[in-house]
C-alpha cells in the first residue's frame, strides 16, 4: 500500500511541474501581451490627435483664397506651397492615420485572442487532470 502511495506522489509531480511551466508561459505571454496592447493603445491616441489636428487644418484652410500664400514648415524653414498641394498633404495624413489604426486594431485584437487561446489550453489542462 506504501508503494502505491509514493508512485501517486511520483506521478502528480510532473503534472504539478508541467501546470506550473503553464501558468509561468501563460502569465509571461499575458503581460508581453499587456504591454504591447498598452503600446497599440498609445499608438493609436497619437495617431487620432494627428488625424484630428490635419482634419480642423484642412477645415481652416477650405476657407482661404485660392490665391492666399501658405508656407509648409520643413524644420527650421517655411517652404512656400500652393493651397491644393496643403490641402492635399493633410487629406493624406488623415488618410494614412486611419489605415494604421485599422492595423493598430487588428493587432490588438490578434494579441487579444492569442492570450485568450493559451487561458483555455491551461483550463483544458486542468480539466483532463482534475479526478473523475
Amino acid at each position: 500500500m506504501r508503494s502505491s502511495a509514493f508512485s501517486l506522489s511520483i506521478m502528480a509531480a510532473p503534472v504539478d511541474l508541467e501546470l506550473k511551466k503553464a501558468f509561468s508561459e501563460l502569465q509571461a505571454k499575458m503581460i508581453d501581451t499587456q504591454q504591447k496592447v498598452k503600446f497599440a493603445d498609445l499608438q493609436i491616441e497619437q495617431l487620432s490627435r494627428m488625424k484630428k489636428h490635419a482634419n480642423f487644418t484642412h477645415v481652416e484652410i477650405k476657407s482661404l483664397l485660392n490665391s492666399t500664400r501658405m508656407y509648409e514648415g520643413a524644420g527650421r524653414m517655411f517652404i512656400l506651397q500652393s493651397k491644393d498641394e496643403i490641402s492635399n498633404q493633410l487629406l493624406e495624413k488623415q488618410k494614412t492615420a486611419d489605415e494604421k489604426i485599422k492595423e493598430l486594431e487588428q493587432k490588438k485584437t490578434y494579441l487579444e485572442r492569442s492570450v485568450k487561446e493559451a487561458e483555455d489550453n491551461i483550463r483544458e489542462m486542468l480539466m483532463s487532470r482534475r479526478p473523475h
